[in-house]
């Protein structure tokens, strides 16, 4: 990145005191330094005081807004305070923070607006169930149709914006399930996508909002909102 660029790491949580503290800590060590916002997604835990005594900011929603809605809160947050780039970091701690330059390097050598952190483009010991496997594969292949552009991992919240990204999605981010989702509607917008290989941790604790089960209908949901958006006008950036 360019020297005196200003990083925001936003951090959505749900219920993660038990993890939050060490995501806190692995991306305050990241160099060049990272700022970094937790947004507090109407957790009954800890998450909140957890995140204060970090030392970080924090924003906390007075309900469980999803996913959605915990990401657009910060993007509005890095356009309003002005930053240049965000970093879309979970709060459960299968990111691995050092990994961010990653996302930045290829953010600034191949002048990309959006990079994603793949778990797929290599090996890496990170292990999907079959019904993950499964959305994977339908995503890949109907993003690939849709964008003329291969995406491995679609569904991944390891992302890196540049401030016109940022600005685009503070007000155009979807909600729900909204990462597959983003990337078409960030390509149909003309907004060029990236992805590198990244290594990623399994869950330590907790569980995913995801099963078996809700996979397949996330996989349907998801297909119905991308063909929806299609069909829409593209958005003024």
């Amino acid at each position: 990145m360019s020297p005196g660029s200003r990083i925001l790491a936003i951090v959505p949580a749900f219920n993660e005191e038990r993890a939050i503290s060490r995501v806190i800590a692995e991306i305050q060590a990241v160099r060049p330094p990272v700022d970094v916002l937790v947004v507090d997604d109407g957790s009954s835990d800890r998450t909140r005081e957890h995140a204060l005594a970090s030392g970080c900011a924090v924003v906390s929603l007075p309900f469980n807004l999803g996913i959605g809605g915990a990401v657009q809160t910060g993007f509005r947050y890095a356009v309003v305070h002005d930053y240049d780039v965000a970093v879309q970091v979970d709060g459960d701690g299968q990111h691995v923070a050092s990994e961010i330059s990653v996302l930045l390097d290829v953010m600034h050598g191949r002048q990309a607006d959006v990079v994603i952190g793949s778990r797929f483009m290599e090996r890496k010991g990170y292990k999907a169930s079959f019904a993950r496997k499964l959305g994977i594969f339908v995503f890949v292949t109907v993003n690939s149709l849709l964008l003329r552009k291969r995406i491995t991992d679609n569904t991944s919240g390891f992302r890196a914006y540049n401030r016109k990204a940022i600005r685009f999605l503070s007000e155009n981010y979807p909600q729900d399930y909204p990462e597959p989702e983003s990337v078409i509607i960030l390509g149909k917008n003309g907004f060029s996508i990236e992805e590198t290989a990244v290594h990623m941790r399994e869950r330590e604790h907790g569980q995913s909002s995801i099963g078996a089960v809700r996979s397949v209908y996330y996989m349907v949901k998801v297909l119905l909102a991308i063909f929806v958006d299609v069909f829409k006008e593209p958005n003024h950036r």
